[in-house]
């Protein structure tokens, strides 16, 4: 059981809001886990660092290189992940980020692959990592977006030129797109107000990053994860709770002082 967020520190992290125009919220699988998705370390945490059947490390089950030498490996361990997402849907914590978009300028800068800040209609949004639903050839130009992996063969071929179909993923090893690298940089130009840091280990440079420039800059940084994370220490509000409870605190408290 998580323990409730401290109502003193969410009263601050309310006050600051009032008086705020431009949110960055970096999340990483914590903010899923109201939605029933396992917190796992990038796409394949599922595994907890384990060894997979065929005695690879997941790491390097769902890497880049493999899914060239092998895509059926990859394409396997791509699936249980899909699986485990399926029939989850976005919680309270994704549609108060997307609701906030009309009282700020929110940008959220997401690790996960799930789509739910997507679904839940978030606009300004990065999605750093991709997003497991969207299917893309590795030859040719074909794109589709699918609910779920159910019906596909195992591994996909694209149905115009019978090519490998990969999701839209970052797997290990591969580069970062530049799109969303150029989109983050464009929004940390114009500068934030208030980043929170939501559900997320903070491992990747280009997540603690942004967390830890505000910091330096004086602008208030809020981390909210029920465990220290290589943010925790520099932060200036930290709540450890979990993010649905921790935002409909933050909500309820902004009534109060509009």
């Amino acid at each position: 059981m998580l323990n409730p967020p401290d109502p003193a520190i969410v009263a601050r992290i309310a006050d600051i809001m009032s008086r705020a125009k431009r949110l960055l919220f970096i999340t990483g699988a914590g903010i899923s886990a109201d939605s029933g998705l396992p917190t796992y370390r990038g796409i394949g945490g599922l595994y907890n660092n384990q060894m997979t059947e065929e005695n690879f490390p997941i790491e390097t089950a769902l890497s880049g290189s493999m899914l060239d030498a092998n895509p059926a490996i990859t394409w396997k361990y791509l699936y249980q992940i899909e699986e485990a997402c399926r029939g989850a849907k976005f919680n309270d914590a994704h549609a108060m980020i997307a609701e906030w978009q009309e009282t700020f300028e929110v940008c959220v800068l997401t690790q996960n692959i799930d789509g739910f800040h997507r679904d839940a209609g978030s606009r300004n949004l990065i999605e750093m990592h991709g997003d497991i639903h969207d299917l893309l050839c590795t030859r040719c130009d074909y794109q589709a977006s699918v609910p779920n992996y159910d019906g596909l063969a195992m591994p996909p071929s694209c149905p115009r030129c019978q090519a490998l179909v990969r999701p839209r993923v970052v797997l290990f090893g591969e580069a970062l797109p530049s799109g969303a690298i150029q989109h983050l940089y464009r929004e940390l130009d114009q500068g934030f107000d208030v980043v929170f840091s939501i559900g997320t280990t903070s491992v990747f440079p280009y997540i603690a990053g942004p967390v830890a420039q505000a910091s330096q800059r004086g602008v208030p940084t809020v981390e909210i994860n029920p465990t220290d994370t290589n943010v925790t220490r520099f932060v200036d509000y930290k709540l450890a709770a979990g993010a649905a409870a921790s935002l409909r605190a933050i909500r309820e408290a902004l009534v109060k002082v509009a």
